[in-house]
């Protein structure tokens, strides 16, 4: 009989070969490329934590650095200062952290820019976020397959919003977010898996919104 905690089989199967296959090497080069990117002595939200194991990776590499999340179900063993919230409103005053930061969150939510907007108002400045790209050849159907195997085992709701370059740029400018830097050059498969994971259909970009409120000032 399988526990309440536990997910049924075959998703418990598939929950313990991504966890050893995929999860230890995505933990660690998303840390290592989020944490330079983060401004010394920083405060920063990570929304949508899940079970806080980047942001803790994150903060062993910038000990400088203070780092709480927010969920929409707390996770017990979340390994970060943790809240809830509704997925909606972030339950913050305006400029309240330094940084916010989203780790392949939006793509999870019906409409990306309303949490976007609710980073944007809680930042003083940064928004540092990872997610996907849909521009690439059979991209959509790749990024529903790695979404469910990774997140269909832990009752991760799946719309499968991914979004081109084109609208993730619309998205940020009508957020009043500007790209500071922006890559597609994120390693999370050794090879030959990413000939068919990789492709460029995962992004690291750190964005702005001190630049949209000098030019809105001008």
């Amino acid at each position: 009989m399988t526990g309440a905690s536990q997910s049924p089989w075959p998703l418990s199967r598939i929950k313990r070969w991504h966890h050893a296959s995929v999860h230890g090497r995505r933990t660690r080069v998303l840390a290592e490329m989020l944490a330079p990117q983060i401004s010394p002595g920083a405060s920063v939200l990570d929304i949508g934590c899940g079970d806080g194991t980047i942001a803790s990776l994150i903060a062993q590499h910038r000990p400088d650095i203070s780092i709480q999340g927010v969920e929409f179900i707390v996770r017990p063993e979340c390994k970060i200062l943790c809240q809830p919230f509704d997925g909606l409103r972030l339950p913050f005053p305006d400029c309240s952290f330094d940084v916010c930061q989203f780790v392949d969150v939006l793509h999870h939510t019906k409409d990306v820019r309303i949490l976007l907007r609710e980073a944007a108002r809680v930042t003083r400045r940064f928004v540092l976020m990872k997610d996907h790209v849909n521009d690439q050849f059979l991209a959509g159907a790749t990024l529903r397959l790695m979404d469910w195997v990774g997140n269909r085992p832990h009752g991760v709701p799946l719309p499968y919003n991914y979004q081109s370059r084109r609208k993730w740029k619309e998205h940020f400018a009508a957020c009043g977010l500007d790209e500071v830097q922006w890559t597609t050059q994120v390693p999370l498969y050794p090879a030959p898996f990413s000939l068919i994971f990789g492709r460029e259909m995962h992004f690291v970009a750190l964005l702005d919104k001190k630049i949209q409120e000098k030019q809105s000032q001008k």
